[in-house]
């Protein structure tokens, strides 16, 4: 089983593009999955042996179409599995597909020295505490009993983690697979010192996502917030919500808070992007009720500015600090 991780150096903005890059990938095979707002998953099964070309050969391909007929280059990761392609491709670079060996051994060795926050879904929390008592590679994670994991951070996550470092892939790629997530991105027209500015685009963001997720009748469960730089590098947090919502004022209440963790102060920032993931129907998520009227007053105005929006246009509501 080859998987590959295809992400697509797409300038921002431009996440309408990705359709049109996951029919080059459709070219090689039907299994394809979405990761948007750049990036998707295929399954090379049938495509290896049909043009008799392995995964490598295949993503050089697949890189050579996507400039040749799109102008965007790419960074592809390949590996046994959706999850090993998804650690590889932290090491690949454009021209350079990094491939996890197939056999256990050498899947181990790939795994032992890299951090733990190299497997998706180990977050900053998690990575944190795992540090903390020296389980800071995922050699050491895959050594450690799995129940002194299961103390450290519950009985689930600790299971799931103990397979993942020890090289077991559960996951498979699911072509045409419901986005579960949604991403706005919000570029400064140039690299941006002032903080206030900085708010503003978030709160830009966090409506327009709290509209698109009514909108779908959807909530989210988790917010990931990615800022970027002058110099190309980008910092990345995720956190919880503490409810599932599509609430406007608890995405921006998060979204601040993840900003203000950042401690950016003089930093200069090319862009800001929102993405709510987690995704679930509106109708299987509860919402804790409050002696405070202020909250319900809030949900009623935003129900009210949806119907507005929807009859008037996008700019028809909006918070008074986006109308200057």
């Amino acid at each position: 089983m080859t998987i590959v991780c295809v992400r697509f150096q797409l300038p921002p903005t431009h996440e309408a593009a990705l359709p049109g890059l996951l029919g080059l990938l459709e070219e090689f095979t039907p299994v394809v999955e979405a990761l948007p707002p750049d990036g998707a998953l295929a399954d090379l099964r049938g495509a290896e042996r049909y043009f008799g070309r392995g995964a490598v050969e295949l993503a050089s391909v697949i890189r050579v179409r996507a400039l040749a007929l799109h102008g965007v280059d790419c960074v592809i990761g390949a590996g046994p599995g959706p999850m090993l392609a998804r650690v590889a491709l932290r090491d690949a670079r454009p021209g350079l597909t990094c491939e996890v060996p197939g056999d256990p051994d050498g899947i181990a060795e790939f795994l032992a020295d890299r951090p733990v926050s190299a497997l998706p879904g180990v977050g900053t929390a998690t990575a944190r505490t795992l540090c903390e008592y020296g389980l800071d590679t995922l050699g050491r994670v895959a050594a450690a009993p799995l129940s002194t994991l299961q103390r450290l951070i519950g009985a689930k996550a600790a299971r799931e983690l103990h397979e993942k470092a020890n090289g077991v892939d559960r996951g498979r790629v699911v072509p045409n697979a419901v986005s579960r997530s949604l991403a706005t991105e919000r570029p400064f027209e140039r690299d941006e010192l002032d903080g206030d500015r900085h708010r503003r685009a978030l709160l830009s963001a966090a409506e327009e996502l709290g509209a698109r997720l009514r909108a779908l009748d959807k909530v989210c469960g988790t917010l990931t917030l990615t800022a970027r730089y002058a110099d190309r590098t980008s910092t990345t947090r995720t956190r919880t919500l503490k409810e599932p919502t599509a609430h406007s004022a608890a995405l921006t209440r998060t979204a601040y808070d993840m900003y203000e963790a950042l401690g950016l102060q003089r930093a200069r920032v090319r862009a800001l992007a929102l993405r709510a993931e987690s995704l679930t129907p509106a109708e299987h998520s509860s919402h804790q009720l409050t002696f405070d009227p202020t909250d319900e007053k809030l949900r009623r105005i935003e129900e009210a500015a949806d119907r507005l929006r929807a009859r008037f246009g996008a700019g028809a509501v909006m918070p008074g600090a986006l109308a200057a």
